[in-house]
């Protein structure tokens, strides 16, 4: 029987056998080559941490409320992106057939039976490596547009996950003159000099803002962006600009702001703050620009090799690790960067 990666309860992945479903018509089977999580909204689920496991989000009226009856979401799929091929397709199916590489927003798991919609054709001149950054590149895009980073731009990135690299790439990309990386790990800064990080600063070895204005000759950076989601390096985010400056929140904050202190720098030095959901229409460019466009163009620049994944996904390993690797991801972020999965083909 084949196999999925799921977390039978908070911190506890483990490989488990099901059963394929019964195709229908317009569905299509596909068997998985490669694999990769999600690490930042994906971990707070994981961990049962996430504001969803206690709240539920009211659209209507945009506000999270209390959950008449709290809910734990385990057993929970693991996994954000998956590369395959197409094994078998229902008879009302048009776009695909046996044989086809595809890919699409699909957990880890040996084989998917999905609608025929939920799949996008495998582009030739692609690596699965590539594509499973789409993910990772959208959100950054939306990030940096709401950044609104410019030629000559000095810009702050913190947290060097894999929308943290991508927001280092795509700043360079708008013609930001100088960008610093700021991450407590050694081995995603010295990834960030290689794709483009004029500096790294290490947040346990030196005070951030300070060192940053001194960098900058007491001017501070333009913009901050900050992908790591932790209130201090929001805090230092917000240090780190110079008067009336702007920092972008992208990542998905959980629990309460501790080492947050809005009464300080955010305060006195008049610091605008832009929360990022490029997932979130309208757009703030709304019409000219909304989350299909900004899928598109993120896909574009992987595509086009304007944006690198070299080296930015470690460990992969195969299935029968997967579940012992993503706990690394929590426990040992040290040793992975972006995780990825291969399967056994036949």
């Amino acid at each position: 029987m084949p196999r999925e990666l799921v977390a039978i309860a908070p911190r506890t992945p483990v490989l488990r056998e099901y059963e394929e479903p019964e195709l229908q018509p317009r569905q299509v089977r596909v068997r998985s080559e490669f694999s990769s999580p999600k690490h930042g909204t994906e971990l707070g689920l994981y961990r049962d941490t996430s504001p969803f496991s206690r709240r539920r989000y009211d659209p209507e009226w945009q506000l999270f409320l209390s959950r008449e009856e709290p809910t734990s979401g385990f057993p929970l799929p693991l996994g954000n992106m998956t590369v395959g091929t197409v094994v078998e397709v229902g008879p009302e199916v048009r776009q695909f057939q046996v044989g086809d590489r595809v890919f699409g927003h699909l957990p880890i798991s040996e084989t998917h039976t999905v609608a025929e919609a939920r799949l996008h054709p495998m582009p030739p001149d692609m690596t699965p490596e590539q594509v499973v950054y789409w993910d990772p590149a959208e959100f950054a895009l939306g990030a940096v547009r709401d950044a609104n980073v410019r030629l000559g731009d000095r810009v702050a990135v913190f947290g060097l996950g894999a929308i943290g690299f991508m927001v280092l790439q795509m700043s360079k990309l708008s013609g930001a003159e100088w960008v610093v990386a700021v991450d407590p790990l050694p081995n995603r800064r010295e990834l960030a000099l290689q794709h483009g990080a004029d500096e790294v600063l290490d947040p346990a070895a030196v005070d951030v803002g300070l060192t940053i204005k001194q960098m900058t000759g007491k001017r501070g950076v333009d913009v901050a962006i900050e992908a790591s989601g932790s209130y201090a390096a929001l805090h230092e985010a917000i240090r780190c600009l110079h008067f009336g400056g702007l920092v972008v929140p992208l990542a998905f904050y959980q629990g309460e702001a501790t080492g947050l202190r809005l009464g300080e720098e955010w305060h006195l030095n008049r610091i605008t703050m832009c929360s990022s959901r490029s997932i979130s229409d309208p757009n703030r460019d709304h019409p000219h620009w909304d989350s299909q466009r900004i899928k598109e163009c993120a896909f574009r620049l992987l595509r086009e090799k304007k944006l690198s994944v070299a080296g930015l996904i470690a460990p992969i390993v195969p299935l029968d690790q997967a579940a012992e690797a993503y706990r690394l991801i929590d426990e040992a972020p040290e040793r992975c960067v972006k995780l990825g999965i291969v399967y056994p083909q036949p």
